[in-house]
């Protein structure tokens, strides 16, 4: 079954990210709190997603203990192959969401992931096809750590990424 891991919100942009077990989201808006929300928030940048296995996978791969929240994702996600959801509609507790396009890591991720001997290049390489997704608010309502998210056809993963 897939679930919420946890939830995560930055008030200003750059700024630190904080973890709360459950969050606000208003359709067309985003997460309540979070530097994103505004009237008329493009549908790109109302939330996004990341699966915590190709956060485990990335350490493994790179030695590291990056904690999910690092990635400055919203929303990570246990148990769902959050890439086979671009394009399409999928719900999280009661809140439907669409995937707008993958979440590709940018220059700040590669920054403050990187460490001697693995370089912002490196860091952004070894997290492409695994930074997570962007998705649209369609409902408003409340997520919380445990949701179960539910997609049309079969998106779970019983893999480590």
């Amino acid at each position: 079954m897939a679930t919420v891991q946890a939830l995560y919100i930055a008030t200003e942009k750059r700024g630190p990210v904080s973890r709360h077990p459950a969050v606000k989201v208003e359709a067309g808006r985003g997460i309540v709190g979070d530097r994103r929300y505004k009237r008329d928030t493009p549908p790109a940048e109302q939330i996004t997603l990341i699966e915590s296995e190709r956060v485990a996978a990335f350490n493994r791969e790179y030695g590291l203990d990056v904690e999910a929240g690092a990635l400055r994702r919203n929303l990570v996600t246990e148990g769902i192959d959050l890439n086979a959801l671009e394009g399409r509609e999928f719900q999280v507790g009661g809140v439907r969401l669409r995937g707008i396009e993958l979440c590709e890591p940018c220059a700040v991720v590669g920054q403050l992931l990187a460490r001697p001997g693995l370089s912002p290049t490196e860091v952004i390489r070894g997290l492409m096809d695994r930074g997570g997704l962007r998705a649209e608010i369609l409902d408003s309502g409340v997520l919380r750590e445990g949701d179960v998210i539910r997609a049309d056809g079969d998106n779970s993963r019983s893999d480590s990424a």
